[in-house]
Parts: structure tokens; C-alpha cells; sequence
């Protein structure tokens, strides 16, 4: 039997073979993830909207905005409960609200710019803006319910509640820039949240112990 031209040299093992790639995030992780960013972009998008005069003209309706501004600050918990559901998100959770010896030498590699930086499946980066965002977004409820519901508070407390609320919107929007820009940078690590699968060498520089744990190995 004759070959054919061209043919002997594309075998199993001279084909080139996808990047092996590791489990970052379930659906229900990003469902999470995606419903919260959605809920407070829209916090952000209606609260320039009430405190921005162009805006405010632009848009209009600001009854309508207030309502929808009201309600999605209400429900920013809600992804995050259901999501309680899968094991998951509970796993996530549970790493997200633990710091180890680990964060701290990825803390202090930060500022000493080194590049051997241990972390886990989060990095400690990651585990302070989850927790700083957890934080301030109750903080905003709370806040948020004594301006809403004028019957729950004196007006000195309402002025304090506006004054912090003001602040903590601020506050969330900045470091929601940051974080936006942070992900612009690294295309590997929002292919993880679109698609839920890294590269498995984007794992073992970015997040050693996790890649390690995947492989069987000690997680740190």
C-alpha cells in the first residue's frame, strides 16, 4: 500500500496537541460572579445618573431610576446566596476567607517586587478585594435602607447614612475600575471566568499551589 506524499510525518505524536487545560470556575461560580457585576454595574451606571447633572438630564425619569437603583443595590447579596447551593461557591467562599502563610509572603513579594509569589487558587489580592467588596457592599445596604426608609432613623442619622453612602459608591467605583483593568491585562484569567478553563502553565505561574493541588501535590 503506498503512502501518500505528505502524509508520514502527521502522526499522533508530531500533531500538535491542545494546551492542557484545568478547571477554574463551575457554571455556577461564574453565574455568581456574572449576575453580582451585572447588579453593581447597574448600582454604579444609576447612581451617576442621580448624582451627575448632565446625566441626570440625559436620562431623565429619575423616579424610575431611583427604583431600579434601590432594588439591584437590594438584591446584590442574592446571586451570592443562591450560589450557597453548589459546593463550589461554598469551596470559594471558604478560600476566599481564609488568609495563610501563603498570602502573606505573596503580600510581601508585592512589595518587595519579587517575582516568586505563592498563592493558592486566590492570590491574596484577590482575597482582600473579595472581602473589602463583601464589606462595602452591606455597608451600602445598610446605609442605603436608612435613606430609603425615612421612618428608621432620625434625619441626623440619615445625613450621616448619605454622607457614607456617597463615600463607599466612590469608594466601589474605583476599586471596580482597578479591577476591570487589572482583568484587561491578564486575558488568561478572564478566558477562566468566560469559558471556566485555564492553561495549565497560566496556573502554575500564576497560582502554583492551586496547579499543584490539581496535580495531586501539596497545595500549601
Amino acid at each position: 500500500m503506498t503512502s501518500t506524499p505528505g502524509w508520514a510525518g502527521r502522526t499522533d505524536v508530531t500533531m500538535p496537541r491542545p494546551p492542557e487545560r484545568l478547571l477554574r470556575f463551575t457554571r455556577a461560580e461564574r453565574r455568581v460572579h456574572r449576575a453580582t457585576a451585572a447588579l453593581m454595574l447597574t448600582c454604579l451606571a444609576t447612581a451617576a445618573c442621580l448624582y451627575l447633572p448632565p446625566l441626570a438630564e440625559l436620562v431623565g425619569r429619575r423616579r424610575l431610576v431611583v427604583t431600579v437603583h434601590v432594588w439591584c443595590g437590594l438584591a446584590l447579596p442574592v446571586p451570592l446566596l443562591l450560589g450557597l447551593v453548589f459546593r463550589a461557591v461554598r469551596a470559594d467562599v471558604s478560600r476566599l476567607s481564609r488568609f495563610s502563610a501563603a498570602d502573606r509572603a505573596w503580600l510581601r513579594a508585592v512589595r518587595t517586587r519579587t517575582s516568586d509569589r505563592p498563592a493558592g487558587k486566590f492570590n491574596a489580592g484577590q482575597k482582600l478585594y473579595a472581602q473589602w467588596t463583601l464589606g462595602a457592599m452591606l455597608v451600602a445596604i445598610g446605609t442605603g435602607l436608612l435613606m430609603w426608609l425615612t421612618h428608621l432613623a432620625p434625619p441626623s442619622w440619615r445625613t450621616g447614612a448619605t454622607f457614607v453612602h456617597d463615600w463607599i459608591a466612590a469608594a466601589v467605583l474605583v476599586v471596580t475600575v482597578g479591577h476591570v483593568l487589572m482583568a484587561v491585562r491578564d486575558p488568561e484569567a478572564r478566558r477562566g471566568m468566560r469559558t471556566g478553563t485555564v492553561e495549565r502553565a497560566w496556573a502554575r505561574s500564576e497560582h502554583p499551589q492551586w496547579e499543584a493541588e490539581s496535580r495531586g501535590g501539596d497545595a500549601g
